[in-house]
């Protein structure tokens, strides 16, 4: 771990396990939501919210030898171009099928032959849905009710209330700085510092050169980026 000269954590190596909840599993008490993705420069889904964009991040990973590719970067370069719908495009067709509900995650899972968006949404009051979109038709399943634990509903409720940068925003930030995919999005807790109050976005963008994964945690606040990581495995 370093810091470059933006004064950003830059990680390298294959990123910590998931802080938070899975898409499909109920909501954690104590987690941020994981996982939300989608294509650099598409800024449809939820209605934007204001946030100051931040410096721009150097994040150039050496390209693999020909040849030469991870098991993860096969499985990157077998799915992702089979994925003909966007993280935008998933989470808004979430969104349709859960009304008067924001973005909070998104993440593209399956198989070349059956790539599909796992995301979720949640309504104010903090009640978060799983809903699975079809990455090729965008077509969104029947949403999936999480946690009903009044303490998951108010932290998550909480999280939505300080969140002024939307998913599309970060992601934006994100791919400002690295060219290429977004796979995963998140909103959660930041994973920075000691401050345990600030909300962040996780976002993975994945560049289909080297077909390694960076992933940028961005204050939801300001879109100011916290840390990034680079995936070389």
């Amino acid at each position: 771990m370093d810091t470059n000269r933006s004064g950003v954590v830059v990680r390298r190596g294959r990123p910590a396990g998931p802080r938070t909840i899975g898409l499909v599993c109920a909501v954690a008490a104590a987690g941020a939501l994981l996982s939300g993705c989608g294509n650099s420069g598409n800024d449809t889904g939820s209605p934007q919210k204001s946030g100051a964009p931040s410096g721009a991040v150097p994040a150039t990973a050496p390209a693999s030898p020909t040849g030469s590719l991870s098991a993860d970067q096969a499985q990157r370069k077998a799915l992702v171009p089979k994925a003909k719908v966007d993280y935008g495009q998933a989470l808004k067709a979430a969104i349709a099928a859960v009304p008067s509900s924001e973005a909070i995650a998104a993440e593209l899972k399956g198989t070349p032959t059956s790539p599909y968006w796992d995301t979720a949404v949640a309504t104010t009051d903090g009640a978060a849905y799983a809903v699975r979109v079809d990455a090729v038709s965008g077509k969104a399943e029947q949403p999936r009710p999480q946690s009903d634990d009044p303490e998951d509903k108010q932290q998550l409720a909480a999280r939505l209330t300080k969140a002024t940068v939307t998913a599309q925003q970060a992601a934006q930030t994100a791919t400002e700085k690295t060219k290429g995919t977004v796979t995963t999005i998140e909103l959660g807790d930041a994973d920075h510092g000691n401050n345990n109050d600030t909300v962040a976005w996780t976002v993975g963008v994945v560049t289909t050169d080297d077909w390694y994964e960076t992933t940028y945690e961005i204050d939801a606040t300001n879109r100011k980026v916290l840390w990034m990581n680079i995936d070389q495995d």
